[in-house]
């Protein structure tokens, strides 16, 4: 599975290159463009949620969250973790997925991941362009960052 995120309308090669294989592919937000989604549709079906740039009314399709179930696990999709109203473990959330920050990171807390893939659009300060991977085995995840060298 492929996480994306923080686009803001550009859709870098490399990116698309990173997500190659994925069966699935997560946008957690700040899309910034109605061409990005069909790139990422030419590699796997996309879950997208619409971020805090995203209010062009193309993107009224879109949530602001979302709940993906990928075999067992059950991932729980926003666009900024400052505005996560729930407790994820208490939800049955394996992972809570989001971006808006650029920061890449990986953490796990009570037992439930807390993936940012970071951004994979412009840069920003000196953050790296990034993307991230999510191996699910039943309920077992297994998250890597994929830094973007551009």
């Amino acid at each position: 599975m492929g996480v994306i995120s923080d686009t803001h309308g550009l859709m870098r090669p490399e990116a698309l290159t990173a997500l190659e294989g994925s069966d699935l592919i997560i946008h957690a937000g700040d899309i910034g463009s109605p061409d990005i989604l069909p790139a990422l549709n030419r590699i796997a079906p996309v879950h997208a949620i619409r971020g805090n740039v995203d209010r062009d009314s193309w993107t009224d399709e879109y949530p602001e969250t979302l709940a993906v179930v990928v075999g067992e696990a059950t991932f729980w999709v926003l666009h900024d973790r400052n505005e996560l109203d729930l407790d994820p473990a208490a939800a049955d959330f394996a992972a809570v997925i989001f971006g808006h920050s650029h920061q890449p990171s990986i953490e796990m807390k009570n037992g439930v991941l807390y993936l940012n893939p970071g951004s994979a659009g412009p840069r920003r300060f000196k953050l790296p362009i990034s993307v991230a991977t999510v191996e699910v085995r039943g309920r077992a995840l297994r998250s890597k960052l994929v830094e973007l060298f551009i």
